[in-house]
């Protein structure tokens, strides 16, 4: 084997591993903005944008939303019913294969609903797909799944 080629094969896998270093950081940064839209009001025109158009937003006991339009409609209800929030989200194990990635987070996060001003701590596991358009990652599958918590702040959740 030439020094040439084995220096080209070198850069390649020095390159391969910089681009996957950088999809991940890539995707880190998509769950901080989803969880910063989320937590300056459930903006539904910003949330938007870290959607592929097509994309699919499903809750646990919270329902289903497909496509931009239902997304805007779910955050809509989730600003007029959630005064407060903090998602904090951790653990991320992310698989990138190209241009598609899956990943699984942990979430906890305090809450303050409308209705009779409820304090609750929520917290569950994100999975999600992602796939990479023009350069950009976007979410194309979000589950909020268990197990999963919603407890009353001054109760806690052992009972």
């Amino acid at each position: 084997m030439s020094t040439e080629s084995s220096l080209e094969k070198t850069l390649l896998a020095l390159t391969d591993r910089i681009t996957h270093i950088e999809d991940l950081e890539a995707i880190k940064q998509l769950k901080a903005l989803y969880c910063q839209i989320c937590d300056d009001g459930h903006d539904p025109e910003r949330i938007v944008d870290v959607f592929t158009e097509d994309a699919v937003w499903e809750g646990r006991g919270i329902g289903k939303a497909e496509g931009h339009a239902a997304i805007k409609r779910l955050f809509s209800g989730f600003r007029d019913t959630i005064s407060y929030s903090q998602h904090m989200v951790m653990n991320p194990r992310i698989s990138i294969n190209g241009d598609r990635a899956n990943g699984t987070w942990y979430f906890l996060g305090p809450f303050t609903f409308v209705e009779g001003n409820q304090a609750k701590w929520q917290a569950a596991r994100y999975h999600e797909d992602y796939v990479k358009i023009e350069g950009e990652w976007k979410i194309k599958h979000l589950r909020v799944k268990g197990p999963g918590m919603s407890a009353d702040y001054q109760e806690g959740w052992a009972k």
